[in-house]
């Protein structure tokens, strides 16, 4: 199975400490592929420094160079739909990260996200299918 992969499973897949942690962890490790949309990057960062645990970044880092993960960034096109997606959902609100997630899922033909957020990604509507398939 192929995963678009939001901050909140890449996470927990990451810190040890994290509730969520066996289950990311097993969830990415059982995928054929895993796709990293750039922005959740950052937000993984900053997640990571605000709980004082910088290592997260790191780790992160390290499995992005050595290609355990797909890194897929958003292009021109893509950031149009972010946009539209980001003022559709405002009141959810869907933020400029969870809009790339679904940006980068409809551009490659992607149905399952890897998500804790199940909130914000039952409620858009893609695209390219009559929803997502959310994991874990």
């Amino acid at each position: 199975m192929t995963l678009v992969c939001d901050t909140s499973v890449l996470y927990a897949a990451i810190d040890r400490s994290d509730r969520a942690h066996e289950a990311c962890a097993s969830l990415l490790a059982s995928s054929v592929a895993v796709i990293v949309p750039s922005p959740t990057v950052v937000e993984i960062d900053q997640l990571a420094h605000s709980r004082d645990v910088p290592e997260v970044t790191s780790i992160l880092l390290d499995a992005l160079l050595g290609g355990d993960f797909a890194l897929v960034s958003p292009d021109l096109e893509d950031h149009d739909r972010i946009l539209s997606l980001v003022e559709q959902y405002r009141d959810l609100p869907l933020g400029f990260v969870d809009a790339s997630v679904v940006t980068a899922a409809e551009r490659l033909g992607e149905t399952t996200i890897a998500t804790l957020d199940h909130g914000h990604f039952s409620v858009v509507k893609p695209l390219h299918c009559e929803g997502f398939t959310l994991v874990p």
